[in-house]
């Protein structure tokens, strides 16, 4: 008896994985564009260890990298750029006939998973490394569940178990089925391949405070940026762009400043809107609080009032008044924070309150004004046009502002 073997049948481990991919050029460099399922990415990419930082490359964050898997489990319609990547020459492209000027085809990508992989990362670390801790979590609890599922008697516990593991494996399950995008650099020379992280590093604009605060919704701050911003003192007084006041600017704030504002209201000047916070808050009567605060300091300082009336500009407001500073109006905020939540007070009592500090609000600061001759002093400079703007400053001058409510210096 004869035994035929078919040796196309046999296979040993295949350490590559194959994706279909598109070829263009960039600067003189091939470049490989292809989609990778999620769960791919630590196979072909080699994972970024935040105690050995890659020589070329920046020291990798774990928590920033695990912010970014909490995001994709949170955020069921997440959102990520592609990846950038650099081939050492390691991968293989196998151009599909007919694909006009060999653009389309099979890129061969061997593992980076006990071997030394042609892949090196240019930009998106915290991402893979967030990807394989989600992975390595879900894969742990997944595994304990089935334990504690062995040792379960109670039907109860058993349904409880079950619910939990099948939870976690339907996320599990979305690391195979959901994608992100990979470019791949073909670039031999090592020299050159560290310049290319320069390069990306250079020419990234990161996205600033301010349009952080118009776009992400996530906050409360900034989900009623727009409704807070309707108020006459902030209507079109507002920069959507910079995070800085500079002297020249004709805007009265940023509105990561407004943003500012909101939480000083909300929460005070120094505190923050945790993610239990965001979900007891109602955006609405945050809203109203902050309109009531601008109400409030509109009405009590006249500099404000001929703002809001378009008597007197921004630029003009910072040059003769502290009410042209972000930092006074935080403190303010936070001082009203503290009538309405902590002292019970109304507005009507708040409003007489800031109509004493109305005559002591020209700048700069003069080693006779009130904010030099109090325990204020300390977070003022003489000659300064603004407070200390550190958040211990601030709020040490909030406590001291408060204060004067019922002990005032001799002076107010």
């Amino acid at each position: 008896m004869s035994i035929l073997i078919d040796p196309a049948r046999l296979s040993g481990v295949k350490r590559s994985s194959t994706y279909l991919a598109m070829r263009s050029t960039q600067g003189g460099r091939t470049v490989y564009s292809l989609r990778v399922p999620l769960a791919d990415l630590s196979v072909i990419l080699p994972v970024p260890n935040p105690e050995e930082p890659d020589p070329d490359n920046r020291k990798v964050d774990r928590r920033h990298a695990k912010d970014f898997g909490d995001y994709l489990h949170k955020k069921v319609d997440w959102v990520a750029p592609a990846l950038l990547a650099r081939d050492n020459g390691g991968c293989k492209f196998d151009e599909i006939q007919g694909a006009p000027e060999g653009r389309l085809g099979y890129l061969e990508i061997p593992w980076s998973v006990g071997a030394l992989s042609p892949l090196s990362t240019i930009d998106g670390q915290h991402r893979i490394l967030g990807v394989d801790i989600e992975i390595k979590s879900l894969t742990e609890q997944i595994n304990k569940i089935n334990k504690d599922i062995e040792r379960a008697r109670s039907e109860d516990r058993l349904a409880q178990l079950r619910q939990q593991r099948d939870d976690l494996l339907q996320r599990l399950q979305r690391m195979d089925t959901e994608y992100v995008g990979l470019d791949i650099y073909l670039e031999p020379d090592n020299i050159r391949s560290r310049q290319m992280f320069v390069d990306v590093a250079d020419n990234a604009k990161g996205i600033s405070s301010a349009l952080r605060s118009r776009f992400d919704g996530s906050k409360i701050a900034n989900r009623t940026l727009d409704r807070v911003m309707d108020h006459a003192l902030l209507k079109g007084r507002v920069d959507l762009e910079q995070d800085r006041m500079t002297a020249k600017n004709p805007n009265l704030m940023g509105a990561k400043h407004v943003a500012d504002l909101t939480r000083a209201v909300a929460v005070g000047v120094a505190g923050r809107i945790g993610k239990k916070r965001e979900t007891e808050l109602d955006d609405a009567a945050v809203t109203e609080a902050v309109h009531k605060f601008l109400e409030c300091i509109t009405e009590a300082f006249t500099d404000l009032a001929a703002v809001a009336d378009g008597r007197l500009s921004p630029l003009q407001l910072r040059q003769q008044s502290l009410l042209g500073s972000v930092g006074t109006l935080r403190v303010l905020a936070g001082a009203y924070h503290v009538f309405t939540e902590e002292m019970d007070l109304d507005d009507e009592d708040i409003i007489e309150f800031f109509r004493r500090l109305n005559p002591h609000m020209n700048a700069p600061v003069t080693s006779t004004s009130l904010w030099r001759t109090t325990a204020a002093s300390a977070d003022f400079e003489i000659n300064a046009s603004a407070p200390v703007m550190r958040t211990q400053n601030l709020q040490h001058l909030v406590n001291v502002v408060t204060g004067w409510y019922k002990n005032p210096p001799t002076s107010l």
